[in-house]
């Protein structure tokens, strides 16, 4: 299927293509209430149940960087649905899993899948909506994906109480079913035969250097995996900690998950109500220096040995708060380091924030005990080193020009 006409996308299109976006998030926050009864279920320990969930960020981290290359020389639509097909195989596999590690496999799959989503939802959007409208259509597909951590936690919550966390697995099936079913409907092929590439791998790796040369790229980049590293870690244990630390329900959890996107998106607010008045480099270091100000806070709270939901969640909102102004400002900044490789540079920051996420809740899940003392030290590390990075972006920032 090829696009019908020269014409803007339908609303219909659009729709399709926001629920696209909402993969992720059905493949990362969902199963975060299944933590705890996935330890103990099958009995395993806090490191296997902790790759459950950080080995779907490690895989979509690396399939971002393959689906979109693979989609520049066959074609987005086939790329995308071929995904949406891994994707609900993936989600099958999970809930049928009579182990963990048939469990861990199933997430793999699935999150092949959810690569493709986060990969070619943007790059689908360039091509449909052509530069002129791409920052609005970019903004609201951040929107649909920033809904999902909305949704996902509270859902996965209620149907665990209710039917058992294997009925999440099944409403990801039916969810990604649907989603699936309206884009082979509805999304047409956006990047015809005349403009695909077969540029080598070299051509690729050479532009690869060239970014990392630049000592300001590199800290841009490290600071969104760091500042994921401090995000996913407390994300990642914070169902453990409420459901067998503080002995509360999934839903109850789902709940008060809600203080972590609601968070993330004040942060985006307040990044986009002062872009253009605030140097990228400062909004970059503002939201380091908020997110190691929560983990401060949390762990002093935690060394005292006052724990409750909302010693837990407020500093989450805050950390996510910190994300939010600091990581647009980052990308933005990786992106306009070399203007002719800004779509490589997008990609590599898309791996890199995905892949410090999982980095982190693995580091985390080696020394997990279901007590709070290993989340705090995990997440200082990751703070510290997101602050070094901010600090690095800011004394590099361009010195202004000084006319004579």
């Amino acid at each position: 299927m090829i696009r019908p006409s020269a014409a803007a996308p339908s609303a219909v299109f659009a729709v399709v293509l926001a629920s696209i976006a909402l993969m992720g998030p059905l493949a990362i926050h969902l199963f975060l209430p299944v933590i705890p009864w996935l330890k103990a279920d099958f009995g395993v320990s806090d490191a296997l149940a902790q790759l459950a969930f950080s080995i779907s960020l490690f895989t979509m981290a690396f399939t971002t960087l393959i689906h979109g290359a693979l989609s520049d020389r066959y074609g987005r639509r086939p790329m995308m649905l071929a995904g949406l097909a891994l994707f609900l195989i993936g989600s099958a596999v999970s809930a049928f899993a009579s182990s963990a590690e048939l469990l861990v496999a199933g997430r793999v799959i699935q999150a092949m899948g959810a690569g493709a989503g986060i990969a070619l939802s943007r790059v689908i959007a360039r091509d449909a909506y052509g530069p002129e409208a791409l920052v609005k259509a970019i903004a609201y597909l951040t929107m649909a994906y920033t809904f999902g951590p909305f949704i996902a936690p509270p859902i996965s919550g209620l149907l665990i109480d209710a039917f058992g966390w294997r009925s999440v697995f099944w409403f990801a099936l039916g969810a990604g079913g649907m989603i699936a079913t309206a884009a082979y409907i509805v999304l047409y092929e956006t990047h015809p035969k005349a403009a695909r590439t077969s540029g080598s791998f070299m051509t690729m790796f050479r532009g690869y250097g060239r970014l990392f040369a630049k000592p300001r790229f590199t800290a841009f980049v490290m600071q969104t995996a760091f500042s994921s590293g401090t995000f996913f870690t407390l994300a990642g244990a914070s169902g453990a900690l409420m459901q067998v630390y503080l002995g509360r329900s999934a839903f109850e959890y789902g709940l008060y998950f809600l203080f972590s996107p609601v968070g993330y998106l004040l942060g985006n607010l307040i990044a986009s109500r002062l872009s253009g008045k605030v140097g990228i480099e400062l909004m970059v270091l503002i939201g380091t220096i908020i997110a190691l100000t929560s983990v401060i806070g949390l762990s002093t709270f935690v060394l005292i040995d006052y724990v409750m939901p909302l010693v837990i969640f407020i500093p989450s909102f805050i950390v996510a708060l910190g994300q939010g102004i600091a990581l647009s400002n980052a990308q933005a900044g990786a992106i306009r380091t070399i203007p002719e490789l800004g779509g490589m540079a997008s990609g590599i920051g898309v791996f890199l924030q995905l892949l410090g996420g999982a980095v982190f809740t693995q580091l985390y899940g080696i020394f997990a005990d279901d007590t709070p003392l290993p989340v705090i030290q995990v997440m200082a590390v990751s703070a510290v080193l997101n602050l070094a990075m901010g600090i690095a972006c800011y004394v590099m920032r361009p010195k202004p020009i000084v006319s004579a």
